[in-house]
């Protein structure tokens, strides 16, 4: 999101719009994506407005996991971003696009940003849009200086409590795993990688295809007879004697192969993990889920 002040283009009196209480009425001409909008004005100027006081996961450039908490700085944590993202954006254009909307300032704020866009408040059908896309998930609370910032963080907070929006890629890849007595066991699983488009047709490439897991723990991690499944309920177990040391990672590939210690074949006659998006559900012996990895 643009900092504040920094770089403005115009001043309240040249852009016309003087007032920090005041409300605009423009019509919504374009979505760039889910915070930034175009706007025309009713003597058909046109301005190009931040959504104040959230950040939804870009779609034009690469995001930056440390920027959304819990999100594992992973390329899983990279790609279900960017998949959040492009929701996000999907949210945004079915809620505002050709509509006519209101736009409110925040005293508390600067009313143009780093790039010149105006920061603003967007109300469409007497909502807040800016507070819709924190209450869904599609959006975190940015971090500077606005009127309603508690109110938006508590609503942010419970996104992510409900794992909502992009709040579903956050705590997937790294889960601490729980014996049958509620005890923490020696070792913590993650994803650190999807491939889910292989080099080619997938069927006919099924071990270009695979998941890369991780023990981010400090003691080795008996794995055996953990399964591994997609949304659909295809699964795979690991055979008896899998165990994953400390700092050490270990391929699922979806064809066939001779198992290793560091590579592990499925077996499957066809492609798993869809290419446009899936989730990695590992459940241990117990079938408890245990890792939850959206990519």
């Amino acid at each position: 999101m643009d900092g504040p002040g920094s770089g403005s283009t115009a001043s309240p009196a040249s852009d016309g719009l003087a007032g920090s209480g005041a409300g605009v009425t423009v019509t919504v001409t374009d979505v760039v994506d889910g915070d930034t909008i175009d706007v025309a004005y009713a003597n058909g100027t046109r301005d190009t407005v931040r959504l104040l006081g959230v950040d939804t996961p870009e779609v034009h450039t690469e995001n930056d996991p440390a920027e959304f908490a819990g999100v594992p700085d992973t390329a899983v944590g990279e790609r279900c971003l960017r998949r959040a993202g492009e929701n996000a954006s999907a949210y945004a254009a079915a809620r505002l696009d050709g509509e006519t909307v209101e736009l409110r300032f925040d005293p508390a704020s600067e009313r143009r940003g780093y790039y010149g866009r105006l920061l603003a408040y967007v109300t469409v059908d007497g909502e807040s849009f800016n507070h819709a896309l924190i209450r869904a998930g599609h959006a975190r609370v940015y971090d500077t200086e606005f009127t309603e910032r508690e109110r938006y963080e508590e609503a942010a907070a419970m996104a992510r409590s409900d794992g909502r929006g992009l709040w579903s890629c956050a705590d997937g890849g790294a889960t601490t795993v729980t014996g049958e007595s509620g005890a923490v066991e020696a070792g913590t699983l993650s994803v650190t990688d999807v491939n889910a488009d292989a080099t080619g047709n997938d069927n006919e490439n099924l071990n270009g295809e695979y998941v890369v897991f991780r023990n981010t723990g400090a003691e080795p991690l008996n794995i055996s007879e953990w399964t591994v499944a997609d949304e659909a309920g295809h699964a795979y177990e690991f055979p008896d004697g899998t165990v994953v040391d400390p700092a050490t990672t270990v391929t699922l590939r979806t064809g066939s192969g001779t198992d290793t210690a560091a590579t592990y074949y499925w077996g499957a006659t066809g492609a798993v993990w869809n290419n446009d998006g899936d989730v990695v559900i590992v459940r241990n012996g117990t079938g408890s889920v245990v890792v939850r990895a959206p990519y």
